[in-house]
């Protein structure tokens, strides 16, 4: 038997005005300024290293009633129904399903995305529109602002957990929508939710809270920081990626049921993606009951965040930033960001590189995300590798040590 050879032709040639941009990346960003190392590109993690650069805060991953719960959904499918999540019948297994989840965070509905992003773009897709302002905290999370230009708003930018500057804003624009993170996905710190509750119904504004780092991990059962304050009724919706501490692969929104209704016919993430599969919702389904047990879990996260923020603290590390299991370490410009990590990696600790688009150009930083597994001796190693690294680290010079002197003489 002959086999013809596969002749693979040419891939056609980009327009310069892509080359252009992947010049940008390619040789200004990775050949010039990196000296040809990916920011992001990194060898498998060696036995025994502490893993410090994933989102599941609980430990979820591997748990054996979840993983049986998802087993037991393979096994008994009798196929699937393949299909935009607007065709599912009321009833069905994902309605159950969110309508429990909302439960579980005090709301009277909700819906179930692809993912947090998915979630994040489709209700600020369906709630603004071209001419109405959206205020956003300048470190809301890129979906949130990704929902803005799908809807064709207004962006409006305040600093940082800055409610004053938020103020002024909307004395300059108008009502319309404010979003902002619980918690924030790059230094840990949390919004003034009380507050900006107080400005939002001042306004007449709406308010979004996406809750994707604090779900499970705060709050009465691990409902999210809303609930932990009591504001339940007095923020209009709450989005949640659950690849975070529900270690699966979906968003959420909390709505009412009338307002269900109409975003599954106007929402485009919602429209043209398919729903869920059934091992999927069982994994999230057996996930909430473990997640409402699991106090003692989110009680070992809160004391290892306190423990390694007072210990690289006395260090000299500035992580006064943030308050929560987030924690950052930014050196600012990238190259000595990506010698931050190689120098943690070498002894045994891995965290994640964040810079641009993910942070401000030249805040760039190392992210190290804690977990309830953690035990004392992890801990104590890379508060050692920390204490190891300073010199070699320079960082005395960095843009976050810089910060933390000017606090110091105020």
């Amino acid at each position: 038997m002959t086999y013809a050879i596969a002749h693979h032709p040419l891939p056609a040639t980009l327009p310069d005005f892509v080359t252009q941009r992947m010049d940008l990346h390619y040789i200004t960003r990775i050949q010039q300024l990196l000296g040809g190392e990916h920011p992001h590109a990194w060898q498998p993690t060696p036995a025994g290293a502490i893993f410090l650069a994933g989102n599941d805060y609980l430990c979820l991953a591997g748990e054996p009633a979840l993983v049986g719960a998802q087993i037991a959904a393979l096994r008994h499918s009798a196929g699937e129904l393949l299909m935009s999540a607007v065709y599912l019948q009321e009833g069905s297994a994902q309605h159950r399903l969110e309508r429990k989840l909302a439960r579980f965070m005090g709301a009277e509905d909700g819906i179930l995305a692809q993912s947090g992003w998915a979630a994040n773009v489709g209700l600020v897709q369906t709630l603004a529109a071209p001419g109405i302002p959206v205020y956003l905290d300048m470190q809301a999370h890129a979906s949130l602002w990704e929902g803005v230009q799908s809807a064709g708003a207004l962006p409006v930018s305040f600093l940082h957990n800055d409610m004053e500057h938020l103020q002024k804003q909307l004395l300059r624009h108008g009502r319309g929508l404010i979003v902002v993170d619980a918690l924030y996905s790059t230094n840990g710190s949390v919004a003034p939710l009380v507050e900006l509750v107080e400005i939002a119904e001042r306004s007449g504004c709406m308010l979004i809270v996406d809750e994707s780092h604090s779900l499970g991990t705060h709050g009465p059962r691990g409902a999210g920081l809303v609930a932990a304050l009591g504001l339940n009724e007095r923020v209009h919706f709450r989005t949640a990626s659950l690849a975070k501490a529900f270690a699966g692969r979906a968003g959420f929104i909390t709505c009412s049921s009338h307002f269900k209704g109409y975003f599954l016919s106007e929402s485009r993430p919602a429209i043209f993606s398919s729903c869920l599969l059934g091992h999927e919702l069982a994994w999230f389904d057996a996930a909430i009951d473990f997640v409402a047990a699991a106090d003692d879990r989110r009680a070992a996260l809160r004391a290892h965040t306190r423990l390694l923020r007072e210990e690289l603290g006395a260090l000299g590390y500035n992580v006064s930033d943030g308050t929560e299991q987030i924690i950052a370490l930014e050196p600012g410009p990238e190259p000595k960001t990506l010698a931050l990590r190689k120098l943690l990696e070498k002894h045994g600790v891995y965290g994640a590189m964040f810079c641009a688009p993910a942070t401000p150009k030249n805040r760039s930083l190392v992210r190290l995300t804690l977990n309830s597994g953690l035990d004392a001796a992890q801990l104590a190693r890379i508060v050692h590798a920390c204490d190891e690294i300073r010199g070699q680290a320079d960082l005395e010079s960095w843009s976050s040590t810089r910060r933390l002197r000017k606090l110091a003489l105020v």
